[in-house]
C-alpha cells in the first residue's frame, strides 16, 4: 500500500474510533479494498490509534490534568483519598488492568485468529444488538460521581473485549455503562478517559517493536509491515485531527439522540460482510 491508502485509513480511524461501530473492524475491512488488498495489521491499527487518543487528551485536557493532579496529591496525603477526582484516577487504573492482562495473554490471537472476517462480522452484529438492548433498557440515571469499584472493573472487562475487531472499545464500554444504569454522556465520557492508558500503552509498545525490530523482508518467517514509518505517521496525524471533531460531535449528539442509528449500521455492515464471505467475494483470512 502507499501514502494515499494510509491517509484513507487514517481518515477511517478518526471517523470510527469514538463512534460505537469499531474502528479496528473498519480498518480490517477497508484494507481489502485498498492497494494490494492486504490487512493493514494489528500493529498499524494500534499505532494510528495514538492519533485518536491524542485527540482525547486535547479534548479532555482539563479533566485529565485535574484527575492526575488530585490522584497524585492523594498519594502524598494532600487531599483526601475519597476525593472524587482522586478516586477517578484509581478507577481508571483498575479499569485498565483487564485489557493489559488479556492483551498480553492473547497477543498472538489478537494479531492473527481474531482478525478473521467471520469473527469481525459476528461481533459487529452481536455487540450491535447488545448495545441497542443496553441503550433501550438501561436505567439511564447514574452519573460518573456514582461510579464504584465493581462498576469500574466491569467497564474495564467490557473495554478488553475491544481486543477483538468488531466489538468497539467505545461500544463495549458504553453498552456496559448503560446496562449498569449510567447516563449516555457519563458512560461515553468514562469510556474515553478509560481508553487513554490502554491505547497509549498498546500503541507505544507496537511503535517500539516496529523501531527496535524492523522487518524488511518475509524471510525466515518475518512479515514485512504493510506501511512505511512515514505513511504510518501521516495516517496517525490524520486520525487525530478527524478524531477530535468526532469526539465533539458524539458528546453533543448523545445528549439528545440514541445509539439506534449505530446499532442498525453495525448489523447491516455485519450482514453484508457475511454475505460477501459466504459467496466467496472476500476471504476471511
Amino acid at each position: 500500500m502507499g501514502l494515499i491508502e494510509a491517509i484513507v485509513l487514517g481518515l477511517i480511524q478518526g471517523l470510527t474510533e469514538f463512534l460505537p461501530i469499531s474502528s479496528s473492524a473498519h480498518l480490517r475491512i477497508a484494507g481489502l479494498f485498498l492497494g494490494t488488498g492486504e490487512d493493514p495489521g494489528a500493529a498499524f491499527t494500534a499505532i494510528i490509534q495514538l492519533g485518536t487518543e491524542t485527540a482525547v487528551l486535547v479534548y479532555f485536557w482539563h479533566d485529565i490534568v485535574h484527575i492526575i493532579g488530585r490522584w497524585f496529591l492523594s498519594l502524598i496525603g494532600r487531599v483526601p483519598r475519597r476525593d472524587p477526582s482522586a478516586r477517578m484516577g484509581w478507577f481508571i487504573i483498575v479499569g485498565s488492568i483487564p485489557i493489559i492482562v488479556l492483551g498480553l495473554l492473547f497477543q498472538d490471537a489478537i494479531e492473527t485468529t481474531f482478525r478473521s472476517l467471520w469473527i469481525v462480522a459476528g461481533t459487529l452484529i452481536v455487540f450491535g444488538v447488545l448495545l441497542g438492548l443496553a441503550d433501550a433498557f438501561g436505567r439511564k440515571e447514574r452519573r460518573l460521581r456514582e461510579l464504584t469499584w465493581p462498576h469500574a472493573l466491569v467497564f474495564g472487562l467490557a473495554q478488553s473485549l475491544a481486543l477483538i475487531p468488531g466489538v468497539s472499545r467505545s461500544g463495549g464500554t458504553i453498552a456496559a455503562g448503560r446496562m449498569l444504569g449510567y447516563e449516555r454522556r457519563a458512560a461515553a465520557r468514562y469510556s474515553f478517559l478509560l481508553a487513554v492508558p490502554a491505547v497509549f500503552g498498546s500503541g507505544l509498545y507496537e511503535l517500539y517493536k516496529s523501531i527496535a525490530h524492523p522487518c524488511a523482508s518475509a524471510a525466515a518467517g518475518c512479515t514485512p509491515e504493510v506501511f512505511s514509518p512515514l505513511e504510518t505517521a501521516v495516517a496517525t496525524v490524520v486520525a487525530g485531527v478527524v478524531g477530535f471533531g468526532v469526539i465533539a460531535f458524539l458528546m453533543n449528539y448523545i445528549s439528545r439522540g440514541s445509539f439506534l442509528p449505530f446499532v442498525i449500521y453495525r448489523v447491516l455492515l455485519g450482514a453484508v460482510l457475511v454475505v460477501l464471505l459466504a459467496v466467496g467475494v472476500i476471504s476471511p483470512a
